[in-house]
């Protein structure tokens, strides 16, 4: 199993914090939430937790911690990418759908 880390760097403000943005996923939600927690990233902070989107958002100095760490880079968008999403998504159950509270 494989930790990866994109390099989408989008602009964003999050709370307080204004910084380029991109996304650390993994195979399994237990290996990328064990690899987050040794870069000092909460849990609470995972994004879709136990769907094929489940990732988190990192800012460019935790993506140069996770590089260090031991993720692979991967290009957003990227064959390799597109290749993590589509074995996820054929592993794990969908995405639920939203319900709207109207018609």
């Amino acid at each position: 199993m494989t930790v990866y880390v994109d390099d989408m760097r989008r602009l964003a403000q999050v709370g307080r914090i204004e910084a380029r943005w991109s996304h650390l996923m993994a195979d399994t939600d237990a290996e990328l939430h064990a690899f987050a927690a040794g870069i000092g990233l909460r849990r609470e902070w995972a994004q879709h937790p136990g769907t094929w989107r489940s990732h988190y958002d990192v800012t460019d100095r935790k993506r140069a911690q996770a590089i260090l760490a031991g993720a692979v880079q991967v290009g957003y968008g990227s064959p390799e990418a597109l290749a993590l999403t589509r074995r996820k998504r054929e592993q794990l159950p969908p995405t639920p759908q939203l319900t709207l509270p109207f018609p």
